[in-house]
Formats: structure tokens, sequence, C-alpha cells
């Protein structure tokens, strides 16, 4: 698959089947998140992988629309540094959850690249998301992702009508 075809095939995936992802998958998936961008190289998101079925349920409460979460075979909760400005800059320059996105993305795509689909989750209770998962004082759960192998038929996956590239675009000005 290349990386255009998993870019525009990948959809959200909230049904997982139960195996296992294989621990050098799983690796590949967490390298792919690493190797994002990092403004300024400061690269504050670190990684918590959640296999324990108590463990996933217990973050799960903490999310609104994390059902799903549970059935996956594991879950990788993108966690981000206490913000630290760039030296002589102010703190508006950090851009901490904008490269918790990137690496995000980069680990659904590889995911989905190795036959392994995801769906990312937000943590909409902060503080009980960083207790279930003991995170030291002043970092942050970004974002969740669920990560499994599809089961059957799943109609979050099923393809929806998408706006028009013009719809997206402009050029050299709005309504250009």
């Amino acid at each position: 698959m290349t990386p255009y075809q998993a870019i525009i095939s990948k959809r959200d995936t909230r049904s997982f089947d139960g195996r296992p992802i294989p621990d050098d998958v799983l690796q590949r998936i967490l390298q792919a998140g690493r190797m994002a961008g990092s403004a300024k190289a400061l690269e504050p998101a670190r990684f918590v992988v959640i296999r324990d079925q108590v463990q996933k349920e217990a973050l799960a409460k903490c999310g609104n629309f994390t059902p799903h979460l549970p059935t996956a075979a594991a879950a990788v909760a993108i966690v981000l540094e206490p913000e630290m400005g760039v030296v002589g800059a102010p703190l508006t320059y950090f851009r901490g959850p904008f490269d918790a996105g990137r690496a995000a993305q980069n680990m659904m795509l590889a995911a989905w690249a190795e036959g392994v689909a995801s769906c990312p989750a937000s943590m909409h209770q902060a503080e009980e998301a960083a207790r279930v998962l003991r995170l030291p004082e002043g970092y942050t759960v970004a974002n969740t992702i669920a990560f499994g192998y599809p089961a059957g038929e799943d109609p979050a996956r099923q393809q929806r009508p998408r706006k028009s590239l013009d719809q997206y675009v402009h050029w050299e000005h709005w309504g250009g």
C-alpha cells in the first residue's frame, strides 16, 4: 500500500475482532509516531501503550465517546510533557498539541498499512486519565488511539460522501 493509498482508504474503526497485535507491528506503529516532526525539535509527545483489559476499561471511562476502547487490542495514549518554552521565546511558541496530532496521524497511517485499524478518542476527563495512567505532575493526555484488527462490517468504516476538493481549497485568497 502506498502512503497515498493508506491516506485515502483509512477510516476510523470502532469494532475490533480481538486478535492481538504482534509486537513487531506495534513497534513499527510506535516508531512511526516517534518519527513525526516536532516544532523547534522539542519532541514533547510520549506514548503510553495499554494492552491490559482492566486498564483499557479504566481509561475508557475518562472519555465521553469511548465504548470501543476496551475492545481494541491496544490503546496508545499520547502524552504531552509540561509546557516548556523555547529559550528566549514565549510559551505561545509551544506546539505540543500540534506535534501530538502529527504523531497520531503517523501511527494511524502506519497501522493501516499493516492492516491494523484505529480510532482516535478524546479524554474529556483529562485529570482522571492522567491519574489512571499515573502520569507525572504536569503531564497531560493529548489524545488516545484504539488499535486493532477490524471486525467484519463496521458501519463507521463504510465510504461516506466527502466534500469535493473545490469546497476545501481556495487559491491565492479565499474564494479564489
